[in-house]
């Protein structure tokens, strides 16, 4: 299977995909054609939001829904950088091309809605990963994220039974999956005497992720656990708490599937994740687009939320999960 990439050098063994010449500068559009004759043809685009090895899992899964379509094109976007700018081009230049589908992961849905509404009232607009709530999206394929964020709470006070102090890590609070998820959290801990400090943010910059687990390190000494919020800031706070020699002393806690942080499971070093499904995120996504745009409305449940269920990975399931890992991505 297909790996997500941004550059030309790493497609040349992609087949019928190839890398798009969409000129939009900071980002790769990968493509995928089922036999059909090109005036039938239908493109359908998944644009997610910030580069990063999560995103591998949901391109196995719109490879695997290109490969079941006949009549559509399915094209992977990934900005350059983690920007509602960078996603308001992409968008604009898959209006522009005439796109019949697309699914977005909005960097910030708040400040994104006239883009957003522009796709939905020329195309079919559904979100994935993180929500839009506000906008004319037909509905949202992804995690309940404030469920999630109170599973990661859980593992907190796992990690902490007697309270203690914490930092919360991620790309950006813009991000409604960042909301929710740390608003999940509190919900989990309130009353356990665990006490977040703050919630430090990085822009989709992974250096920056370490370097900000590096100055909460440095600035407090004593604090009992570090949580990551989005799939590369836990590997970040892993690598920061290796170099201080902290491994054992200060508790990691974080979300998804990052080889690095369920090397650190395995190792014992980091407590446990909260996993999501990009898998099915792609897959879904592109299924029921396709569906919607053929006329089967049932695809959208009556409340426009399509949850994918997350599950807690730690000491206990590690192993049997890499090697569901490995089999996803064909390793």
């Amino acid at each position: 299977m297909n790996r997500t990439s941004n550059t030309a050098s790493a497609l040349g063994s992609l087949g019928r995909r190839a890398l798009l010449a969409a000129g939009v500068a900071g980002f790769a559009a990968l493509s995928g054609m089922a036999p059909a004759s090109a005036q039938e043809v239908k493109t359908l685009a998944f644009v997610v939001n910030v580069p990063a090895d999560f995103w591998k899992f949901a391109r196995v899964g719109t490879d695997k829904a290109d490969a079941e379509l006949e009549g559509y094109e399915v094209e992977f976007y990934i900005p350059g950088e983690m920007s509602a700018a960078a996603q308001k081009k992409i968008l604009e230049d898959l209006l522009a091309k005439g796109v019949d589908g697309v699914a977005i992961s909005p960097v910030n849905p708040d400040d994104s809605t006239d883009i957003l509404n522009e796709v939905a009232s020329k195309a079919v607009l559904f979100t994935h990963d993180a929500d839009a709530p506000n906008s004319d999206r037909v509905m949202y394929i992804g995690t309940d994220n404030v469920a999630a964020g109170r599973q990661a709470g859980e593992l907190m006070m796992q990690a902490l039974p007697e309270g203690g102090t914490a930092m919360l890590f991620v790309g950006t609070m813009d991000a409604a999956n960042a909301r929710e998820r740390s608003q999940g959290i509190k919900e989990a801990i309130e009353g356990s005497g665990i006490e977040i400090i703050d919630i430090r943010t990085d822009g989709g910059d992974q250096t920056k992720a370490k370097a900000n687990a590096e100055d909460t390190l440095s600035k407090y000494p004593d604090i009992d656990l570090l949580v990551g919020l989005w799939a590369y800031n836990t590997p970040q706070i892993y690598n920061a708490v290796k170099a201080a020699g902290k491994e054992g002393e200060v508790k990691i806690v974080g979300f998804d599937e990052d080889q690095q942080t369920l090397r650190g499971i395995v190792a014992g070093d980091i407590l446990g994740t909260v996993v999501q499904q990009p898998y099915e995120f792609g897959y879904q996504s592109i299924i029921k687009m396709a569906k919607y745009i053929e006329g089967d409305t049932s695809v959208v449940p009556e409340n426009e939320l399509d949850i994918v269920p997350t599950q807690v990975i730690d000491a206990s399931n590690v192993e049997a999960f890499i090697e569901q890992v490995q089999a996803t991505l064909g390793n």
